[in-house]
């Protein structure tokens, strides 16, 4: 997910979700989050049931929500003990012999449902090929939702399934490391990880159409997809999560009148009778089923420190937690829609919406040309006309698809504005995603 500008030269991880009340964790207080939005991340889970239950709909008020980022900068004593015999029990050559009194570690702010910390050896320690700076991850959310009180046994089905998507979440981190195609673990225990430190910046979205920056992120995507991972290969994320979000966004309730103007007229739209339209529509676009990434935007992609715009290969994909078996189409359709949406703002609704961003159908191919490339060994066996034929009907594919991503955080969006403590424009950006689907759905003429 996002990080914030505070982080630059730092790779983390921040996937959140803001269904949930106050955790807390390593002894402090945290509101949970998602998709980048204002500096903050946030995403869809792996595992879908434990994020949206009836509690959680009851969690925040309606009233405007009080921003505050309620972190230290220092970690308190406890956590920076542990984190030290982590770091001692995990790692190897100096620190192994580091007093704990030299031992560094800083809060790094922007998680807000992990707790994240950046470790590190005096200055004075001599180091041969271990390395001197390392990520800690602290888990929280997740494996402390029994904080929400409710039926015990719908506790018991959070907790359980909130483990299983922190196996899979530590199953799938290691694999990709294991592969070279995400950071470096190091070290892995029941409360958190270990990860290697990535001098870095994440994108900006006006980098997404730089010719040299979308070509490899294409070559990188298409890799991606090509993985095969020990997941459920079934497609069910889509229209598994959009089936959930959508029960929910039908519970809402909103009694400000700028909340309730708004949130009628999204309702106005008969959005259950358009998601059916739409798993009609997608049904009948072949895609082929792939493992994807799931969350692909600038945000998730790193540009490394040390290399130019020469280098070939100077970009990094990152926050793999919520990658999954899905339709090729909706991956690569929602990075197409994140070119148009800058979350970097400071004043309200704390977004820019630039649809003529889009990118062009120039750009689109492009893309495609080099993804292919990438993907398919057979390419130059075929006719040029038969390339183009393949370009063209992937340029459908991935638009049809797209339309599924603003489906998607459309219905997201609505149901942050009712429990985020997050201070963002939550329905503005949910009418702007929707105005986005049926601007796109006229256009493509379905």
């Amino acid at each position: 997910m996002r990080t914030t500008s505070a982080i630059h030269s730092l790779y983390i991880s921040t996937h959140d979700h803001p269904f949930k009340n106050f955790i807390v964790i390593a002894g402090l207080k945290y509101p949970t989050s998602t998709k980048l939005i204002n500096g903050v991340s946030s995403s869809p889970s792996m595992s879908l049931d434990f994020l949206v239950t009836e509690n959680a709909l009851q969690v925040q008020p309606d009233i405007e929500p009080e921003c505050k980022d309620i972190r230290p900068n220092e970690p308190d004593q406890q956590t920076k003990h542990m984190a030290y015999l982590w770091c001692k029990e995990f790692l190897h050559g100096a620190w192994k012999s580091i007093d704990e009194d030299d031992f560094q570690i800083t809060v790094i702010r922007g998680g807000l449902s992990n707790s994240l910390f950046l470790c590190a050896l005096p200055e004075e320690a001599g180091v041969g090929d271990e390395p001197r700076n390392v990520l800690l991850r602290l888990y929280g959310a997740i494996l402390q939702m029994s904080c929400n009180k409710g039926e015990s046994r719908q506790s018991n089905k959070i907790d359980f399934q909130g483990a299983e998507a922190m196996v899979l979440e530590s199953v799938m981190f290691a694999i990709l490391a294991e592969r070279q195609l995400g950071p470096k673990l190091y070290g892995i225990f029941p409360q958190g990880r270990l990860e290697q430190y990535i001098p870095s910046r994440k994108l900006n979205t006006e980098e997404l159409r730089i010719p040299s920056i979308s070509a490899e992120i294409a070559e990188k995507i298409a890799r991606f997809h090509q993985m095969r991972m020990p997941f459920n290969k079934e497609p069910k994320w889509l229209f598994g999560t959009m089936k959930k979000y959508m029960s929910q966004v039908q519970r809402l309730t909103f009694t400000r009148e700028t909340h309730l103007r708004k949130f009628t007229c999204l309702m106005s739209h008969n959005l259950p009778q358009e998601m059916e339209s739409l798993r009609c529509l997608l049904e009948s676009t072949p895609s082929p089923v792939v493992f994807c990434h799931n969350d692909l935007q600038e945000g998730n992609i790193l540009l490394l420190s040390g290399h130019d715009d020469t280098d070939k290969q100077k970009l990094m994909l990152i926050d793999f937690e919520y990658s999954s078996y899905n339709y090729r189409g909706f991956d690569i359709g929602n990075f197409f829609c994140e070119w148009m949406y800058d979350y970097n703002c400071d004043t309200s609704p704390f977004f820019k919406a630039s649809t003529n961003n889009y990118p062009t159908k120039d750009e689109q191919m492009y893309f495609i040309k080099t993804y292919l490339s990438e993907s398919d060994s057979g390419l130059e066996n075929l006719s040029d006309e038969d390339q183009q034929k393949l370009r063209e009907d992937m340029l459908v594919e991935i638009n049809r698809f797209a339309l599924a991503s603003h489906f998607f955080w459309g219905l997201w969006s609505m149901i942050q504005a009712k429990i985020s403590t997050i201070e963002f424009g939550y329905l503005d950006y949910a009418m702007a995603r929707f105005s986005a689907y049926f601007e796109l759905k006229k256009k493509l003429g379905v």
